[in-house]
């Protein structure tokens, strides 16, 4: 079956720099978008990065554009998150997303476009 398992959350203090893992297994890597996805204490899940299967394109939401970076290695079947001068603000659940696609060059946003997701990891950042 498939599976996707986040790694790397954890506190850090504002201004700092964590970096997020998925690793993905069961499905066809290269045939699937990968995005972030976050979600705070008393708020709704929000976009937060997307990458094309192909890496030629990115989308990011306007709050974490120039602070984070996604990227993925397809011969890993890996896809990360380098979140960089962190605000506390960026408190929440991460969780990693793939969905299937057979255009190299999109990235989604919404998450209804998402088949399967991981359990999430917990980022705190405290001031």
């Amino acid at each position: 079956q498939v599976q996707l398992v986040e790694s790397g959350g954890g506190l850090v203090q504002a201004g700092g720099s964590l970096r997020l893992s998925c690793a993905a297994s069961g499905l066809t890597f290269g045939y699937f978008v990968m995005g972030w996805f976050r979600q705070a204490p008393g708020k709704e899940r929000e976009f937060v990065a997307s990458i094309s299967t192909s890496r030629s394109r990115t989308g990011y939401a306007e709050s974490v554009k120039g602070r984070f970076t996604i990227s993925r290695d397809n011969a890993r079947n890996t896809v990360a998150l380098q979140m960089n001068s962190l605000k506390t603000d960026d408190t929440a659940v991460y969780y990693c997303a793939a969905g299937r696609t057979y255009n190299a060059t999109a990235y989604y946003r919404e998450g209804n476009n998402y088949d399967y997701w991981g359990q999430g990891t917990q980022v705190t950042v405290s001031s």
